[in-house]
């Protein structure tokens, strides 16, 4: 019969488990990563690269920190001209109310047909005066606080394309 010849394993960097539901832990090996000269042509356009990333990164922040001023200016305008125009709104309102109640005074103490036909004529042509005087305000009020809103923007806008010209 042959001979079985029992073989020694062999030796491994290895540490044995302490049980047998462990995992063997094993060592990583080191690498060394060798130091290579950069060209200098290469390091000359690195660096004229970054230069050129932090030139134009702080261009492009001076023109974010004006548009941010342009549209708070805006914004400012815009909403001061609303107000006026609201108050505008309720003046006319306010005015037309008493117009109407001044009116309705004035009927109750109509005695006759031909009087209230005459206080109804006087009324309508006051009120269409009054309304055309009011919509020829508030028209020319829109008008001044859309100029004045993009007064701004056109001055912004033309700024930003005269840096870019």
């Amino acid at each position: 019969m042959a001979e079985a010849t029992t073989a020694t394993p062999p030796k491994s960097k290895s540490k044995p488990a302490t049980s047998a539901f462990e995992m063997p832990k094993f060592e990583i090996p080191k690498f060394e990563i060798p130091k290579v000269e950069m060209p200098a042509a290469f390091r000359e356009f690195a660096e004229r690269g970054v230069a050129q990333a932090k030139d134009t990164y702080e261009k492009m922040k001076a023109v974010a920190e004006e548009a941010t001023d342009v549209l708070e200016t805006t914004y400012s305008t815009a909403t001061r001209g609303a107000s006026d125009y609201g108050l505008k709104v309720i003046e006319a309102a306010r005015t037309n109310t008493n117009a109407a109640f001044d009116f309705a005074g004035e009927l109750i103490t109509a005695k006759t047909l031909s009087e209230v036909i005459e206080l109804s004529s006087a009324h309508a042509r006051k009120q269409f005066e009054a309304f055309a005087l009011q919509s020829k305000e508030l028209s020319s009020l829109a008008q001044k606080v859309a100029t004045e809103t993009a007064e701004p923007i056109k001055n912004g806008v033309n700024k930003a394309f005269s840096k870019v010209a």
